[in-house]
């Protein structure tokens, strides 16, 4: 059984590395699968390719659904239920929607996505789980960043079952036709009586978040302390939890159980004990929107209580089971961390338990070596997920485990029984929660302070966790053990990897996707720097910890010699003080040095030059004492080593381009360029094309940007002077690469891209053919933009 699970999880991971979906008619296969098995020599690959297939039916059926480009950023009219617990900010609301009808632009119906996510803009109305609403919305595909180190965000919209995001057209555009059932309506319910209860109370927040898993009123400040505490399971609704709540369920039920008189004769009290645990746990469950973490929990929970009534079924078979569950019910599961973190934990515990033998030491020292050994087990899927280790995790968990398990939910769970009742006594056993958790925050926010040991690692290759795994088992095992210290040397280089250096005479250039803004990383042998931060989407989002410090993370990089912050705009410098709070960062050197709050920071001024590693730079833009403002003040830096340069010119409008063609024409030359001010009209003039002659153009665009960058005839002028064009929006992240071989370049989307991505539509931009001369001696990236599906130009 274990093995034949194991082959059948591979096989769904197979399919995850494909870019495109096969065709659906292998699927059919599966029908002949069990005849396959009767034999044994077919036994095992049957299980792999039972896998495969059911994951390639599943992900046929998901992505089906596809909104049509032509409707993407047009006002369409969707009819549909509000399914899920709204969230909340200043700003707007954020719900999920189930379209049930979807009406194009001229009124005839179209084919609906199905489950989209919305957000609702202020002035907006109560919106409230379950009612039916007919609402004008504008839509898109999933769409997201797409960076070497960063977070897949179509791949999480794929896996939960989103189809389009988009937005809510007005505050009168949208009314209620209705109700229909949703467990969301008891948690909205619940959650607006709990938040009258706890008005004012500092820990409202994380008591929201174990009592309903609602996470949205939590800070970036709590999840800062939670990540660098190895604690983020611990406060939101959890296996841990749920497994908490059957547990003492189960041994209530079953000491109270003789006392139900005749009901004990025909039902014995194991099974009512396991009846009822399970009935609490996913009624639990429920309180939590039945996620996609707890519906695994419940599984797991309900494999084990199938476990321990079947005496004679091995724990390992138990797991194995409750693991094949979770992958027939939703087998992309397998693209989340909490998969592999839940069943890697249990796998560890019951490894631990099996390999030592009780002695008799007082409890906390078996639950201290628990922890340890919990923390050496998961220490390659760790490394391999988020690269980075809290090393202050075991203590953390030490303490919190036992204190949120056994004090602060249960008296979260009492008061949530006692609100119906007695509204008052409520108030006072969630006010004792909130004390509790205030204690353990105290604790929690001292682990986590700006000292904590947060272990940085590179990305870890699979195949290098797969190598660390029998490190960990052979310290797990019980001392004594023969060779036993050999665990640690399998695993130092998954916590210390080899450094990959760049040769000398070498450089690499990345302009990073983030949307509609600018951000840009060199590195050279021995030093990096950094153009840029890109944009900050309200007070909890910006690009500088979202794609600019995960990216120098994954590079290895730990500090940056010269950050070049081109000017004021906030597309460009809203993600620094993200960056600036993130990894050191020598100096500054900027055109607008008043709004930065940094001691080492210097205008940027033409004439500044420096070498690093045989790679010249030098500052082209703005020259001293000039009197350009705003978009012309940006720095304009341009990297160059043998016959190769990059220009990276900021928002420069024409009046600054004119200034560089009167003084420094010769030094505009360049191979690759940025095109200033994302492909606006105001910029590109055709002298400045001239002069600067690019056998690449980059467009830093965000995908359907309202401004409609690039413009199609700046494209057209490109074009026509034999430029390769390539745009964040449609590439991703685009990495240029020079040493002695020549210049490569290579686009993220295309590299890694996955058949749940999405090339974006024919609204955001022209397909552009491949020039025929181009003086690239080795491209890593050969598809053809003349074989990119995208349709017509926009011509606005």
């Amino acid at each position: 059984m274990v093995t034949g699970t194991i082959l059948f999880l591979l096989g769904v991971l197979s399919l995850t590395r494909f870019s495109l979906l096969p065709p659906l008619w292998p699927a059919w296969c599966l029908l002949l699968l069990p005849v396959a098995g009767r034999f044994r020599l077919l036994r095992r690959p049957s299980c792999y390719a039972a896998g495969f297939l059911w994951a390639l039916l599943v992900a046929h059926h998901a992505i089906s659904p596809k909104l049509d480009h032509a409707l993407e950023a047009r006002t369409i009219m969707a009819a549909g239920q509000v399914v899920s617990l709204p969230e909340r900010n200043a700003r707007r609301v954020q719900f999920e929607f189930r379209v049930d009808r979807l009406y194009g632009p001229d009124g005839s119906p179209v084919r609906s996505p199905g489950r989209v996510r919305l957000n609702w803009y202020r002035p907006h109305p109560q919106v409230v789980p379950g009612e039916r609403l007919r609402l004008k919305v504008r839509l898109k595909r999933p769409h997201g960043f797409m960076n070497p180190g960063g977070f897949d965000y179509e791949g999480w919209l794929f896996q939960q079952g989103i189809r389009a995001t988009g937005y809510v057209r007005g505050a009168a555009s949208g009314y209620r036709t209705g109700y229909g059932f949703s467990i969301h309506r008891l948690r909205y319910r619940l959650r607006r009586r709990l938040r009258a209860v706890l008005a004012g109370r500092p820990n409202a927040d994380l008591i929201l978040g174990l009592a309903l898993g609602d996470r949205s009123g939590m800070s970036r400040e709590r999840w800062r302390v939670l990540n660098r505490t190895g604690t983020t399971h611990l406060l939101a609704i959890s296996g841990l939890h749920i497994g908490l709540i059957a547990g003492l369920v189960f041994a209530l039920v079953r000491r109270l159980w003789p006392l139900a008189g005749n009901a004990a004769l025909w039902l014995p009290a194991p099974y009512a004990g396991a009846a009822a645990a399970c009935t609490a746990a996913a009624g639990y469950a429920l309180l939590a929107g039945l996620t996609v973490p707890t519906q695994r929990a419940l599984i797991m929970l309900g494999m084990a209580m199938l476990g321990m009534l079947w005496r004679r079924t091995a724990p390992a078979t138990v797991l194995a089971l409750a693991l094949l569950a979770v992958l027939v019910l939703d087998p992309f599961a397998v693209l989340t961390p909490g998969l592999w973190l839940s069943f890697g934990a249990v796998t560890v515990i019951l490894f631990a338990l099996s390999v030592h033998h009780f002695t008799p030491r007082p409890a906390w020292w078996h639950f201290a070596r628990l922890q340890l050994g919990i923390f050496v087990g998961m220490l390659p899927l760790l490394a391999f997920w988020f690269q980075r280790v809290p090393l202050p995790g075991i203590l953390a968990n030490s303490l919190a485990i036992p204190w949120i398990s056994f004090i602060s939910v249960p008296l979260i769970l009492a008061g949530m029984l006692l609100l119906p009742v007695h509204a008052a006594a409520a108030g006072f056993v969630l006010g004792l929660a909130d004390t509790s958790l205030g204690l353990i925050w105290r604790f929690l926010a001292a682990l986590a302070g700006p000292d904590a040991g947060l272990l940085h690692l590179p990305p870890v290759a699979p195949i290098l966790m797969a190598a660390a795994l029998p490190g960990a088992v052979l310290l797990l095992l019980p001392r004594g053990t023969p060779a036993r210290w050999l665990g640690g040397l399998w695993l130092l280089p998954l916590l210390f990897p080899a450094s990959v250096r760049l040769p000398a005479n070498s450089f690499r250039f990345t302009l990073l996707d983030v949307g509609q803004g600018l951000a840009a990383v060199v590195q050279t042998r021995n030093h990096v720097l950094t153009y840029d931060t890109g944009p900050a989407y309200g007070d909890n989002f910006n690009t500088g910890w979202a794609v600019l410090l995960p990216y120098l993370q994954q590079a290895g990089v730990r500090r940056i010699d010269i950050h070049v912050q081109s000017h004021g705009d906030s597309d460009h410098i809203g993600g620094l003080t993200a960056l600036l709070a993130g990894i050191p960062v020598g100096r500054i050197l900027t055109s607008v040095p008043a709004q930065i709050p940094f001691s080492a920071v210097q205008p940027c001024r033409a004439g500044r030059r420096w070498r690093w590693d045989g790679v010249r730079f030098a500052i082209l833009h703005p020259p001293a004492g000039s009197r350009f403002t705003g978009n012309n003040r940006s720095c304009v830096l341009k990297i160059s080593l043998q016959q190769y340069s990059v220009l990276l010119p900021g928002d420069i409008e024409r009046p600054a381009e004119e200034s560089l063609l009167a003084s420094r024409p010769r030094a505009l030359r360049a191979t690759v360029l940025v095109a200033p001010h994302h492909g606006s009209r105001t910029s590109s003039s055709r002298g400045f094309v001239r002069a600067v002659r690019p056998d690449y153009v980059l467009f830093a665009t965000g995908y359907l940007n309202r401004y409609r960058f690039p413009k199609h005839d700046i494209m057209a002028r490109y074009h026509a002077a034999g430029a390769e064009l390539f745009d964040t929006a449609r590439d991703g992240a685009i990495q240029f690469s020079v040493d002695e071989q020549g210049l490569s370049v290579v686009r993220e989307r295309v590299r890694e891209r996955r058949f749940w991505h999405d090339w974006p539509g024919s609204r955001h931009s022209d397909a552009i053919a491949r020039p025929d001369s181009l003086r690239a001696r080795q491209s890593v990236d050969n598809v053809s933009a003349a074989t990119d599906p995208r349709g017509s130009p926009d011509k606005n």
